[in-house]
């Protein structure tokens, strides 16, 4: 696979303005209001009914908002005389004629643009999915199926991209493509809105993070920024004498604040004081350390710490080990 050719139009945003979904009583999107830029990989997070997809949807015009709008470079997407040239979209990868071969589904899209088939050949080889281009798109994996949704969304050489779960089934060498290509389009000066449930490999691929629960925006904000708001710094310190620098620590002459766990006899995980300072107190008692480690808070610590209370089910704890996990509503 290869990253596609410089593309012609790019500074488009995603902008959503008060925009809401009720079905019957039930809000699946309330009140979202948020801007997606041109030039980085903005991440799309949620737990299981947060309103992604319905967003996604609506940005696309497969749903009609009940209040609200939501448009694509200044221009609802039904106005857009040729979408496929503005909005590269994947939301499901399984709609797709059954019957056709991959590089018929693609041409029967080109046609409907006036694409050439070179395009076609080409997204075809930006997706990888040349050696099954002439099978049946029935007969593909979970996999093969995102890649040919892939090179559909690819097909008018969009300045926007929308992806909802494009690593959904792909193998390690495609979840790393996947990533790789949409920050390259995004340096390019595209627009890249990319949802996922892979917490690691979202802090890997986006810059900026928009977090829905329960139809509302939760956060908006840089990744970095979205972390260090919502997770704690610690050090993890190993010694022999840990029990010892344990109460040094926490028995108010190095400050206030400090929390220590002990995960082991001689380890420690230390919250509200700098690396450096425990360093000089260790070396003041003669405490030896073996290890000093600052570790950070990751994207996956911080996103369980907002949604925390946003969920639409979540696990009951097992009393015994091999006891079956139910779910419940939250």
């Amino acid at each position: 696979m290869r990253t596609p050719p410089a593309i012609r139009n790019v500074g488009a945003m995603i902008t959503a303005e008060g925009l809401s979904k009720r079905y019957g009583d039930k809000a699946a999107v309330d009140d979202v209001s948020f801007t997606v830029r041109p030039g980085t990989v903005t991440g799309f997070l949620g737990p299981n009914g947060a309103g992604k997809s319905t967003t996604m949807r609506m940005i696309v015009g497969l749903d009609r908002p009940s209040a609200g709008r939501v448009t694509v470079n200044g221009q609802e997407y039904r106005r857009l005389r040729a979408p496929l040239t503005e909005v590269g979209v994947l939301l499901d990868a399984k709609a797709v004629h059954t019957g056709r071969t991959a590089r018929n589904h693609l041409r029967a899209l080109a046609a409907t643009h006036g694409l050439p088939s070179k395009r076609v050949d080409e997204v075809i080889e930006i997706a990888g999915i040349g050696s099954v281009a002439r099978k049946r798109a029935g007969k593909f994996s979970l996999g093969m199926g995102q890649r040919l949704g892939i090179a559909a969304a690819l097909l008018g050489d969009p300045h926007t991209l929308i992806l909802d779960e494009p690593v959904n089934g792909l193998d390690p060498e495609g979840v790393r493509w996947v990533r790789q290509f949409v920050r390259h389009v995004a340096s390019e000066g595209r627009t890249v809105l990319l949802s996922s449930h892979l917490m690691s490999e979202m802090a890997q691929t986006a810059d900026h993070v928009i977090v829905l629960g329960r139809g509302r925006v939760l956060a908006d904000a840089p990744l970095p920024e979205l972390v260090r708001a919502w997770t704690t710094a610690r050090v993890h310190v190993r010694t022999p004498r840990a029990a010892e620098l344990a109460a040094l620590l926490t028995s108010g002459g190095a400050g206030s604040g400090i929390e220590v766990v002990a995960p082991s006899a001689d380890t420690l995980d230390i919250a509200g004081i700098e690396s450096w300072r425990i360093g000089d107190l260790a070396a003041e008692r003669q405490i030896p350390l073996h290890e000093l480690t600052p570790t950070s808070g990751s994207l996956e610590d911080a996103y369980l710490a907002l949604t925390g209370e946003a969920v639409e089910y979540r696990t009951r704890a097992v009393p015994e080990a091999g006891a079956p996990l139910q779910e419940v509503p939250a």
